[in-house]
C-alpha cells in the first residue's frame, strides 16, 4: 500500500513553482559586479539572465507535451535533478562562459516546476477555481523571490556571489526530497490514454483565438517585468550610484505589490471571471507604465519613482497573470500540459528578448528601459482586448 497522498499538498506545488523565480531573482544584485570579478562585459553578464530565460522558455515546450502523455511526476523529478547539477556548475564557475552554461542547465531543470505546477492545478480544478488556486500559489511562492534579491545582495557583500548559488542548491535539494515523498501524480493513466487517442496536435492550440489572446497578453506582461529585471540593476547601481543591496531592498515593495495583486485575483476570480480580471489587471499596469514615462520625461527620477511605478505594474500583473494562465490552459482541458508549455514558452521567450534588448541599449541613460516597459504594458492590454473580441466574434 502506497503512503503517497492522493493529491499533491499545496505547499509542494508552491515550492516546485518557486524554484525558477527564486533562481532568477537571487542573482540580480550580483550582475553588475561580475564585470570586474570575471573580467568580462555587462553585455556578457546579461546573458546569464537572457539565456536563462531562453532555456526556461524552450524546455517548457518539452515538459508540457511529455507530461500530457507520461504524467506530471516523473518529468518533475528529472527536471529538479538537472537543476541541481546546474547549480553546482554555477557555484564553481571559473569563467563567464561556464557560468552561462550552468545558468542554462538551471533553467532547463527549474522550468519543470513552473509548467507542471500549473498543469497539476488545472488537473484538479475547473477554470475559475484554477485561476484562484494559481493566484494563491503565486502569492505564497512569491515570498521566496521577494526576499531573494535581498538575500543575494547581502550574500554578495558578505561572502561573494557564488554563495547565492549555494543557497539555491540547498533549496532545490530540499524541494526534490519533498517531491520524492509527497508529490502525487495528478494526470493518471486514464487521462493519458485520452490524450493519446485524441491525436490532437499541440499546434492546434495556436489556432484557437482565445489561446492566442491569453498567451500574447501573458507574454507582453512578462516582457514588461523582465525588462525591469534586466535593466533596473544597471540603472540603480551604475546610473544612480547605489550599492547592490539597495536594489534588493526596494524590490521588496515590487514583490509586495505583486502579492497584493495575487490576493485580489484569488479572492475575486471565481466571482468576476477570468476575462474581466485580465482586463482589470492589464489596465492597471498600462496606466502605471505610462506614469513611469511621464516621471522620466519630466525628470522626476529616482528609486522611488522607478520602483513605485514598477510596484503598480506588478500589482496589475498579479491580477492579470494568474487569470491569463488559467484561460490559456483551459481552452482544451485534454492538453493542459501542452497549453501550459506553449504559453510558458512565449512568456519566457518574450522575457528573454526584452532583457537582451534592454541590455544592449542601456549605456548612459535609462530611457531604453522606460520605453520598453511602456510598450510592453500597452501591447499586453491591447492584445487581451483583441484576443477576447476575436474569440467572441468567432464563437
Amino acid at each position: 500500500m502506497s503512503l503517497m497522498p492522493e493529491k499533491p499538498p499545496l505547499a509542494i506545488l508552491i515550492a516546485v513553482t518557486a524554484v525558477g523565480p527564486l533562481t532568477i531573482n537571487i542573482f540580480l544584485p550580483s550582475m553588475p559586479g561580475l564585470v570586474a570579478d570575471l573580467d568580462t562585459t555587462y553585455a556578457m553578464v546579461q546573458l546569464t539572465l537572457s539565456l536563462y530565460l531562453a532555456g526556461l522558455a524552450i524546455a517548457q515546450l518539452v515538459y508540457g507535451p511529455l507530461s500530457d502523455r507520461f504524467g506530471r511526476r516523473r518529468p518533475m523529478l528529472v527536471g529538479l535533478g538537472i537543476f541541481l547539477v546546474g547549480s553546482v556548475v554555477c557555484a564553481t564557475a571559473p569563467t563567464i562562459g561556464v557560468l552561462i552554461g550552468g545558468r542554462v542547465l538551471q533553467a532547463v531543470g527549474g522550468c519543470a516546476g513552473v509548467v507542471l505546477g500549473r498543469a497539476m492545478v488545472r488537473d484538479m480544478f475547473d477554470r475559475e477555481r484554477s485561476a484562484s488556486m494559481i493566484a494563491y500559489i503565486t502569492m505564497a511562492m512569491v515570498v521566496a523571490p521577494m526576499l531573494a534579491p535581498t538575500i543575494g545582495g547581502t550574500l554578495d557583500e558578505w561572502v561573494g556571489w557564488r554563495y547565492s548559488f549555494v543557497f539555491v542548491l540547498v533549496f532545490g535539494a530540499l524541494v526534490m526530497l519533498g517531491c520524492l515523498f509527497v508529490l502525487a501524480e495528478t494526470h493518471g493513466p486514464e487521462r493519458r490514454k485520452a490524450v493519446a487517442e485524441a491525436h490532437i496536435s499541440i499546434l492546434g492550440l495556436l489556432k484557437i483565438p482565445a489561446f492566442y489572446g491569453y498567451t500574447l497578453q501573458l507574454s507582453f506582461s512578462s516582457a514588461t517585468f523582465f525588462a525591469f529585471l534586466g535593466g533596473a540593476p544597471f540603472v540603480v547601481v551604475q546610473l544612480m550610484g547605489y550599492p547592490p543591496s539597495t536594489f534588493g531592498y526596494y524590490f521588496l515593495f515590487v514583490s509586495a505589490c505583486y502579492m497584493i495583486g495575487n490576493f485580489t485575483a484569488a479572492r475575486l476570480s471565481t466571482r468576476m471571471g477570468t476575462d474581466r480580471m485580465v482586463l482589470l489587471g492589464t489596465g492597471i499596469s498600462v496606466m502605471a507604465a505610462w506614469a513611469l514615462g511621464v516621471f522620466y520625461l519630466y525628470d522626476v527620477w529616482g528609486p522611488i519613482s522607478l520602483f513605485g511605478s514598477m510596484g503598480i505594474i506588478a500589482l496589475g500583473n498579479g491580477v492579470s497573470i494568474p487569470n491569463g494562465i488559467a484561460g490559456a490552459i483551459s481552452v482544451d482541458t485534454r492538453l493542459a500540459g501542452a497549453a501550459s508549455g506553449i504559453s510558458g514558452f512565449t512568456q519566457m521567450a518574450f522575457g528573454a528578448g526584452s532583457t537582451m534588448l534592454v541590455g544592449s541599449l542601456l549605456v548612459d541613460t535609462a530611457a531604453p528601459l522606460v520605453i520598453i516597459m511602456t510598450i510592453g504594458a500597452t501591447i499586453s492590454f491591447a492584445m487581451h482586448i483583441f484576443g477576447v473580441r476575436l474569440f467572441s466574434a468567432i464563437r
